[in-house]
Parts: structure tokens; C-alpha cells; sequence
């Protein structure tokens, strides 16, 4: 049975409209009048237990809104959502035991106090009991290996450890469905690297659900086998990767060492030109197109070296944002 159903769901944000000059001015004080402005359209999707389910899109595509109603914090203006059996905003206490968001760009921990303290205020507001708090604590600091982090100030961790001790502070009362809104926004490629084996040991030894929404395709590749693709708040896709490549890339990356460099201008012609290197060049053809290409490509140029690939995911999915295909 899914842990998280929606069906249907909208939201619309009425957006008062002004016009120029004192006049309009006057006019919106005493007159005001609205637009709509859908953020989320006619969603629908369901996600079973332990599940870990990418959640992509653009920025303003409808990602946070979502996020936001399935955790309760606004009202869908249409439609219905279900999450571990609860109605999400209604805030049941019982719900909210069940469940943890974590934002990249936002804090909960206090900055000038030890990990330790804020830790212990959120295991207080959860009803954690002491024995059970350092049982969570110790098994939780020695995933995130923040075992001699504990008592230093947040302020003076790096950027890498205070998103470790955010996770780590947003799972202490042991949610099963975790939704988490760039949670490597920011961190080097060792910090993004721990947070994504955290997480995966997390899910494997918790069952945890999780929803995940990234603008890094390494967090998405490393960690999610389904992916839901939203734009202009409408859900487009809704697989896994592989399918998401057949469906909307009809085209295969080339990559050519050539015995002598040419110009960009000599090499338009064979396909789109996505770089040169020295003597490196990578096209993207067509698929339908790629056995006349490579036949020209291997007629006309002096050909070293050549590979046909799929094109990188996060190549794919851009092209996706930029055409806003569907099909």
C-alpha cells in the first residue's frame, strides 16, 4: 500500500495586480483586484514504503509548493493527498512524528549554542525519552561521523557539517517519510558525496521513504531508481532513469578524436556541436540520423577514435526544461 497518495492536487496563488502611477496606486489601495497564478497543476503520483523517489524540475516549476503541501505547511487548492495515513494540513501530532523536511537554504538549529542543546530541545519537543534520545543520538552521529562535533557551537562548523547536524537534528525522532529540498545545496563534492551515503544507509537500515529534489543530478543518479519530473506545475514523467532517456532523449552523444584539430565552423554541418578540445570534439545527433553521420564523419574527417553514447542525464532533463516536451 503507497505511504504517500496525491491525486489530482492544485495550488493557485491569487496575486494582486497594480497599475503605474499614482492612480493605479489609489486605486489598488481602495479597489484591489487579483489574478491567479496556478503553481501546481492537476498533480498526481503515488510512492510505496522505503521507496526513494527523485523529485526534479525547474526553479518555479511547482517542487517546493509541492513539498510544502505534502508536509502540511499550505492547503492544495484542489485535490486530495494522503502521507503514513494522514491528511497532511490537518497537522495531526501523529503525523508530524511520522514525517521531517529538511530545506538546504534553511536552519532550525541554534547558531551560537552547541549541536548538543538544540538536539536536546527537539528530542523534548518530540517526547523523546532521555534513554532513547542517546540511543538515537549515538547511532545517528556515528552515521554523520559528528561524534566530536556534538558540543562545539553551530556557527562554528563548516558548511559540510551544519547540513550533517540539519539532517541529523530533522531525524532524531526517527521519521519514516523524509522530504528533503536540496540538502546538498552549497557543499563541495566530498560534503554532497557523505550526505548521499548517509542517506542511502539511512534508507536501507530504516526503511525510510524518501522524497528528494536536487539541482545536482549526482544526488538523484546516486540515490533514486524512480524520478517524477514536474514543469510549469504539471508532472511530464513519472519512472525510472533509463526511462526517462529513451522517453526524452531520441538522440546519442558522439565523441570523436580527430588526427588534426578543425574549426567549429567545419564541424556545424554533422550534427549540434556541443564542445571542442584540441582535437576532442563531442556532437549530439539524432538517433534516427546517426548511422548517415557517422558514415560522413568517418568519410570526411580523419578519424582517430570514435564513441557513441547516451547523453549525460542531466543533459537530457535540461533539454526537457528548455523545450518543456512532453512527449
Amino acid at each position: 500500500m503507497a505511504i504517500i497518495t496525491v491525486k489530482d492536487l492544485s495550488k493557485v496563488y491569487p496575486v494582486a495586480v497594480k497599475d503605474p502611477g499614482l492612480k493605479g496606486t489609489l486605486r489598488h489601495f481602495f479597489h484591489r483586484t487579483y489574478r491567479s497564478v496556478p503553481a501546481v497543476q492537476s498533480v498526481s503520483f503515488q510512492i510505496d514504503p522505503g521507496e526513494v523517489v527523485g523529485f526534479l524540475g525547474p526553479n518555479g516549476a511547482g517542487k517546493t509548493t509541492t513539498l510544502k503541501m505534502l508536509t502540511g505547511l499550505i492547503h492544495p487548492s484542489n485535490g486530495s493527498i494522503a502521507v503514513a495515513g494522514h491528511v497532511p494540513f490537518q497537522r495531526e501530532a501523529n503525523f508530524l512524528q511520522k514525517i521531517t523536511l529538511v530545506m538546504g537554504q534553511k536552519q532550525q538549529l541554534i547558531w551560537d549554542l552547541p549541536m548538543l542543546d538544540s538536539l536536546k530541545i527537539n528530542a523534548a519537543v518530540y517526547g523523546i525519552s532521555e534513554r532513547e534520545f542517546r540511543h538515537r543520538l549515538g547511532e545517528l552521529t556515528e552515521m554523520l561521523t559528528l561524534e566530536e562535533k556534538l558540543t562545539q557551537p553551530v556557527r562554528k562548523l563548516s558548511l559540510g557539517e551544519r547540513m550533517k547536524a540539519e539532517l541529523l537534528a530533522a531525524l532524531i525522532h526517527r521519521p519514516n517519510v523524509l522530504f528533503l529540498d536540496e540538502p546538498t545545496l552549497g557543499l563541495d563534492v566530498n560534503a554532497q558525496v557523505s550526505v548521499r551515503e548517509f542517506l542511502r544507509e539511512y534508507n536501507r537500515r530504516y526503511g525510510a521513504t524518501v522524497l528528494l529534489t536536487s539541482h545536482y543530478m549526482a544526488d538523484i543518479t546516486a540515490l533514486c531508481q524512480r524520478v517524477l519530473l514536474i514543469y510549469a506545475g504539471r508532472l511530464i514523467y513519472d519512472g525510472d532513469l533509463e526511462g526517462l532517456l529513451d522517453r526524452f532523449a531520441p538522440y546519442r552523444e558522439v565523441t570523436l578524436e580527430l588526427g588534426n584539430e578543425r574549426s567549429p565552423a567545419e564541424l556545424e554541418s554533422y550534427g549540434e556541436l556541443k564542445q571542442v578540445n584540441g582535437r576532442i570534439v563531442r556532437f549530439i545527433v539524432r538517433q534516427e540520423a546517426l548511422t548517415k553521420t557517422v558514415a560522413r564523419l568517418l568519410a570526411n574527417l580523419d578519424v582517430i577514435d570514435l564513441t557513441v553514447a547516451e547523453p549525460p542525464i542531466e543533459e537530457v532533463i535540461g533539454q526537457v526544461f528548455q523545450t518543456g516536451a512532453i512527449a
